[in-house]
């Protein structure tokens, strides 16, 4: 007799599989080009070779790891172009989020994005690059969240997604110790009701540091 519990039990652990690599990716715990192997994920998760390999090839159609004809497994170094068009995606994706949500920008959304803003200084503060990159990424998809387009929001995180491991990079190069000018002015935005300068400012934002990665 056929039950539908073994099923469910596989499908739930190749899910926390993927969840936690994804959100380790995306917050630039790994760094570009860093390989993986589906034995080593399977020891570390404890499950077999089955999940690992189906969370690692989910990923990969996500673009977040890259799976060579080898069989080698690796999330992507990015190229120059790559990250131009990547960066291009974030501008036309999350100027249009922004400008979506200000009409629902309301008092506690701005308080929420101050003081989340707040962390991300602490972060940048303690040279807490992870805890950077993650605190920066709730900040926008919060603004986000407010425009009521979720499909929008799911293609931009994962444009997050393929960028994690870049994002670290670009960490490492640009040596903050001040956080981001342009949330400020998201903020201040949003406050005032500007959607020009909330559009300026979001565009600003998730593209300048990109551009500087570009030789």
């Amino acid at each position: 007799m056929l039950t539908a519990r073994p099923t469910e039990s596989h499908t739930a652990t190749h899910d926390r599989v993927y969840r936690v690599l994804r959100a380790r990716i995306m917050h630039g715990e790994m760094a570009p080009g860093q390989a993986l192997t589906l034995r080593g994920v399977g020891k570390e998760f404890g499950v077999s070779m089955t999940p690992a390999r189906e969370a690692v090839r989910r990923l990969a159609a996500e673009g977040a790891l890259f799976l060579s004809t080898s069989g080698r497994v690796s999330t992507p170094e990015l190229t120059n172009d790559r990250i131009e068009e990547l960066a291009a995606l974030r501008a036309l994706l999350e100027v249009e989020l922004a400008s979506r949500a200000l009409p629902r920008a309301h008092m506690a959304l701005i308080d929420r994005l101050q003081t989340i803003n707040m962390t991300v200084a602490e972060m940048v503060t303690k040279r807490d690059a992870v805890g950077y990159i993650r605190s920066n990424l709730e900040f926008h998809r919060t603004l986000y969240l407010r425009a009521q387009a979720p499909a929008m929001l799911a293609i931009a995180e994962t444009v997050w997604l393929q960028l994690g491991p870049t994002m670290r990079a670009l960490y490492g190069r640009l040596r903050r110790t001040d956080p981001p000018h342009n949330h400020k002015l998201i903020i201040a935005a949003l406050q005032a009701g500007d959607e020009p300068g909330l559009r300026l400012a979001v565009r600003s934002d998730v593209t300048q540091g990109l551009r500087l990665l570009v030789s």
